[in-house]
């Protein structure tokens, strides 16, 4: 058995900013611990601890160091499953650490890749909108699953999308040539991803209404 001779303040997380504290055992320093651990534990001064025991806290350790990282790159934007497991693969943590740590977070609903595609999809609507196929796509690089991204995209009108998307741009383009306007607005569109024919509809939409425009003013 080991004793805890000390209990000591050992800076905070880069993650979270939360203390960490640093345990010794028989008045050395043996472990650095998330302050959720300590808690957990109820660990004090002159408590005395296994081998199994140390073991344990070291895992718990790992676990909430774990959870401190995940939960850090979730506080800038939602995250697809899988783009969560990337990050901490890429942070060095253990694969059973990881499935754990993403388990406890779809319980408490942080993870869930229906409302990051809700999220992903709302969010390209508002601020750049693009075609179905395209904001299909870039979920299906993140790791979201066909019938997600069906359920969630599946009722996006390109249409629309291409019109708001463009609305901008083409007030600001010279209405002297119709091929030259074509051409860099359809060039526009087509990075969003929208089709041809899409590009067509929008492009001769655009071209009436501000012409009309131009007429009356």
């Amino acid at each position: 058995m080991s004793k805890i001779t000390a209990l000591r303040a050992a800076g905070r997380s880069r993650q979270n900013g939360k203390r960490k504290t640093k345990v010794f055992l028989d008045d050395q320093p043996a472990l650095t611990l998330e302050i959720e651990v300590v808690v957990n534990q109820g660990l004090h001064v002159g408590q005395e601890l296994s081998d199994n025991d140390i073991e344990v806290l070291t895992r718990e350790g790992h676990f909430y160091r774990c959870l401190n990282a995940a939960t850090h790159f979730l506080s800038y934007r939602p995250r697809s499953e899988s783009e969560l497991q990337k990050r901490l693969v890429q942070r060095g943590f253990q694969s059973d650490d990881i499935e754990a740590v993403i388990q406890r977070l779809k319980e408490q609903s942080l993870v869930d890749d229906v409302a990051f595609a809700k999220f992903w999809k709302e969010n390209r609507d508002t601020f750049s909108p693009r075609s179905q196929w395209l904001t299909g796509l870039e979920l299906r690089r993140k790791g979201v699953s066909e019938d997600i991204i069906s359920t969630v995209v599946g009722d996006v009108d390109d249409d629309d999308s291409a019109y708001r998307a463009a609305s901008s741009r083409a007030r600001r383009l010279p209405l002297s040539d119709y091929r030259a306007f074509h051409r860099r607005l359809g060039d526009f569109l087509k990075r969003r991803g929208f089709s041809y024919g899409v590009i067509n509809r929008t492009v001769q939409r655009f071209w009436k209404e501000l012409g009309q425009t131009n007429q009356t003013s």
